[in-house]
């Protein structure tokens, strides 16, 4: 009979867990590594412990008991506690610690990306145990997730300023207009002039994109797409 935490093996607990999600001993052999007879005897001997049946496996296949229902959600409970204490003991000794919140537009350049990775890549090479978490979103939703203090640091376009945010310029970015092959555009004079831009129709940004306005001017927006990138025709 369980009495106290001494009595349990972790290792036992995993193993049955294993078998759970594998719907049987013999599909679980690929996943833990071992002989069906080895995962058996280890069900055998967690049960022993527990002093309830857990399972019941065989030529019928396999089947939780109702203990064995109850018991998976404690487990489980078990191994995620398990791997947090251990988590929290290895952020011990390093510098810093928590989650970094960054907040990305959609669709930002590659280069932009991987210069992202590279920073990323380098601060985690320091003695620390920081998480980053990334989310993305449109500049204007960014912004109120930094005032609302969600975010730490958001990286995207930027119109206005707002009250209590500090800003810093990061890159430079060309903007490009692109039609599709089948568009009026698309085999015209290489000198597209302004009037022929604001003589079609538009998808755009739902934000503004710094600048965006000073040379086109008015624009005929028929659809809006935060998520917008080219594909070569």
């Amino acid at each position: 009979m369980f009495s106290n935490a001494s009595d349990l093996d972790l290792r036992l607990v995993r193993v049955f867990l294993a078998v759970v999600d594998a719907r049987g001993v013999t599909a679980a052999q690929a996943s833990l590594g071992v002989r069906q007879s080895t995962i058996s005897a280890q069900l055998s001997a967690l049960e022993a412990r527990m002093g309830f049946t857990l399972c019941e496996r065989g030529r019928g296949g396999f089947r939780l008991t109702s203990k064995g229902e109850r018991f998976v959600a404690s487990a489980r409970a078990l191994t995620a506690a398990t791997s947090q204490f251990v988590a929290q003991v290895r952020d011990i000794d390093r510098k810093l610690v928590g989650t970094l919140s960054i907040g990305l537009i959609g669709q930002a350049s590659h280069v932009e990306n991987a210069r992202l990775a590279e920073a990323i890549g380098a601060f985690r090479k320091r003695d620390q145990a920081v998480r980053f978490a990334m989310h993305v979103a449109p500049p204007q939703e960014l912004e109120e997730s930094l005032v609302n203090r969600q975010l730490d640091m958001a990286i995207g376009y930027f119109w206005h300023r707002v009250a209590g945010l500090s800003y810093s310029r990061l890159f430079s970015e060309r903007q490009v207009l692109c039609c599709g092959r089948g568009h009026p555009l698309f085999h015209a004079n290489p000198h597209v002039t302004l009037d022929d831009l604001r003589a079609h129709d538009w998808i755009w940004r739902s934000y503004s994109v710094p600048e965006e306005l000073a040379s086109i001017g008015e624009r005929r927006v028929t659809a809006i797409a935060d998520s917008i990138a080219p594909r070569p025709c």
